[in-house]
């Protein structure tokens, strides 16, 4: 795999806007809509985003789920579509399933648990978001580079945009 940069605002490598299918989102709760627009802002912020073998940046990215299968479609600043990439969405369905399992103790837990509870159930947390960000990055390899921080950025936004409440 490509080594991707580091963030750059000026550069031509990075996501500059993120839409999320209406029909992937049509169902919602605070928390996911939240965990929505934190990523969203996060991976807008700073990221290293790019096509292989193209310079077409900076780029947008229309992100869906359709029929079981997670649709990456990548436009240029302008929002014409560059290329749409689809991906199946059953190597990342185990590690989402335990993400949202421990996503859900992990908000039951900040209301009423001790902060050493809270510390455990997010370094679990972070070991499946880490795990489902190398097989992103796996799985795009060769079409899309980017670094950790974005990879781990977009599986919270894949993870928010599959959970439906």
């Amino acid at each position: 795999m490509t080594e991707a940069p580091t963030p750059d605002k000026g550069s031509r490598s990075r996501l500059v806007a993120i839409t999320l299918d209406e029909k992937s989102t049509a169902t919602s709760n605070p928390n996911i809509e939240h965990e929505r627009e934190v990523a969203i802002f996060d991976i807008l912020e700073g990221n290293c985003f790019a096509l292989e073998g193209r310079d077409q940046g900076p780029y947008t990215l229309n992100l869906g789920i359709v029929e079981d299968r997670l649709v990456f479609g990548i436009g240029d600043e302008a929002g014409t579509n560059i290329v749409t990439h689809m991906l199946s969405l059953t190597p990342l369905k185990r590690i989402m399933r335990d993400y949202f399992l421990i996503c859900e103790s992990y908000y039951d837990a900040i209301r009423t648990a001790p902060p050493s509870r809270i510390q455990a159930i997010d370094m679990g947390r972070r070991g499946l978001h880490d795990e489902g960000s190398h097989i992103l990055q796996e799985r795009l390899a060769g079409k899309i580079t980017f670094d950790l921080d974005t990879a781990r950025r977009l599986f919270t936004l894949i993870c928010a945009l599959h959970w439906k409440g």
